[in-house]
């Protein structure tokens, strides 16, 4: 499995018009490693805002006693995609913005999906 560091750099290679890129904590919300291509987003406020959204979800499935775990969570802004996708262990996720002109979604997914095994 790929360092946090080492995956953000997989999926800057594979997005380079990525909007931001962290791997985060779930407990704690803090990014263990990040980029960002837009000088004035704040990764860590990112990081720790959507650190409740997967909380939250994570919080809903318990209470309605689902046999289900959280794979992704996609969140559609008026021209950005925001994308959650969970470590297989629940650890840790890999927060991505991309602007939804330039990125297709399935793609986006499909790269996440290649990459969020960090360790």
């Amino acid at each position: 499995m790929a360092s946090p560091k080492q995956t953000i750099q997989e999926i800057l290679a594979e997005l380079p018009t990525l909007l931001a890129v962290a791997v985060v904590e779930t407990e704690t919300g803090m990014p263990l490693a990040s980029h960002t291509n837009i000088a004035d987003f704040d990764i860590e406020t990112a990081a720790a805002y959507n650190t409740e959204v997967v909380k939250a979800k994570l919080k809903a499935i318990q209470a309605l006693k689902l046999n289900q775990t959280v794979q992704d969570i996609l969140l559609t802004l008026t021209d950005q995609l925001h994308l959650l996708k969970l470590s297989s262990d629940g650890k840790l996720f890999v927060y991505l913005a991309v602007n939804s002109r330039d990125t297709n979604l399935a793609q986006a997914r499909q790269i996440l999906k290649a990459h969020a095994g960090v360790s």
